[in-house]
């Protein structure tokens, strides 16, 4: 079977069935073997025998949610590729014929694009159409490299052995983007067709929750790109504490009438130390997401830690300490010198704040050191081929066995 037609359904009594009718008139027209197979979520309305008489294939499952759903049905789809389509009738399944092609092209996902294809007046609410959708459309080509225009439209279709290797994770409507980002960081080939978005025909609100769900696709795209999250801010922030901290150690700073002193100084330090900790975490996280296959393993992560390993981290990490224990030493004489009295913070602390920065930063090396060494461990897996291939052996084995003792 070439193609099946996956619909996400929780109470779509309305427009089901004009849906399934619409879809399999399409792939009866342009002479396409396919089937539409409807996700059922725990519709109570009687959706799912109002789709069966209209030659739909009904699934039932059984945990909640937009992407729970559509996995369900994409597992359970016979065809060798999907288009999935939202069941309210805002999605024109009689246009199925661009995906379809970019598919038999060679296309892995074929997106669709409804600001360029055209939006109908009331199908979209302004909030999404010129803020949401925009705005998280362009967050997504900001921190990953895709050319994608419209990252939320939910007709699309892809080859149903791509999309199931990717083993997706997220049961929300967070899905949509994993879809993109997953499909684009593995190197599939990620397509676009216009397509239209016509107000939908129920009656009842949509499933969709703008600021709720606008957040947890957001949270999604933030966290599956450390860059962003952790490491760019992390740069700035030890730049500018770097910068600023070093002209201050040698005495105050005038810009107009603003005069910066030990008070900044100390500001500058704790912009350090939290941008070192940031760039950190930015080198954890795509560690461990690469170890444990959320992100695919990055060439560039793994020659920094083939080049910073644990030795060359405890000897930067010691001679950090080593400089901030020599400053500490000098602090004390320092002290010495005014017989350990009464000191003047502002000439004190500039020997203080470096040294201490210094000290913990040596920690954080040698500490981030040894846990990137342990993150390193690789475990051994076997990948279903291995397994099968096991099995196999297992059971040849055993049937030799038999026939010997015959």
């Amino acid at each position: 079977m070439e193609l099946t037609v996956v619909m996400p359904c929780l109470n779509e009594a309305e427009t089901v069935e004009v849906c399934v009718r619409k879809a399999l008139a399409c792939m009866e027209e342009h002479g396409i073997e396919g089937e539409v197979l409807i996700a059922d979520n725990g519709s109570t309305d009687g959706s799912q025998q109002l789709a069966r008489d209209a030659g739909a294939r009904v699934v039932h499952v059984d945990e909640k949610g937009y992407g729970n759903a559509l996995m369900g049905g994409i597992r359970a789809a016979h065809g060798k590729f999907v288009i999935m389509g939202d069941a309210d009738d805002s999605y024109d399944f009689t246009a199925l014929l661009p995906f379809v092609e970019q598919l038999r092209d060679g296309a892995d996902l074929v997106m669709g694009n409804r600001f360029k294809g055209g939006i109908a007046s009331g199908a979209m609410p302004p909030l999404h159409r010129y803020l949401g959708n925009p705005v998280l459309s362009f967050v997504g080509r900001l921190f990953f490299p895709s050319a994608i225009g419209d990252f939320h439209c939910g007709l699309r279709g892809f080859r149903r052995e791509s999309i199931l290797r990717l083993q997706l994770q997220t049961g929300g409507m967070e899905f949509a983007s994993e879809m993109v980002v997953r499909s684009t960081l593995s190197g599939l080939d990620v397509r676009e067709v216009p397509t239209t978005l016509s107000p939908d025909g129920r009656s009842r609100p949509p499933h969709l929750r703008s600021w709720r769900d606008g957040w947890r696709h957001l949270r999604f795209l933030l966290l599956y790109s450390p860059k962003w999250l952790f490491f760019y801010p992390g740069v700035l922030m030890m730049a500018v504490g770097l910068v600023a901290g070093t002209a201050l150690t040698f005495g105050p700073v005038e810009i107009g009438e603003l005069a910066f002193d030990v008070d900044t100084l100390v500001g500058t330090a704790a912009l350090v130390v939290i941008g070192f900790q940031a760039a950190l975490f930015a080198l954890f996280t795509k560690v461990y997401a690469a170890e444990e296959g959320f992100l695919p393993e990055s060439p560039r992560i793994r020659r920094i830690i083939d080049i910073v390993t644990l030795e060359k981290g405890l000897v930067v990490g010691g001679l950090l300490a080593l400089a901030g224990l020599v400053g500490l030493v000098m602090s004390l004489v320092h002290w010495q010198v005014r017989s350990f009295g009464e000191l003047d913070p502002r000439e004190s602390l500039r020997i203080v704040v470096p040294s201490a920065t210094a000290l913990i930063v040596s920690f954080q090396t040698i500490f981030a050191a040894l846990f990137i060494s342990i993150l390193g461990i690789r475990r051994t897996r076997e990948s279903s081929i291995d397994v099968a291939a096991k099995a196999a052996e297992e059971a040849a084995a055993a049937v030799s066995l038999e026939r010997a003792e015959r």
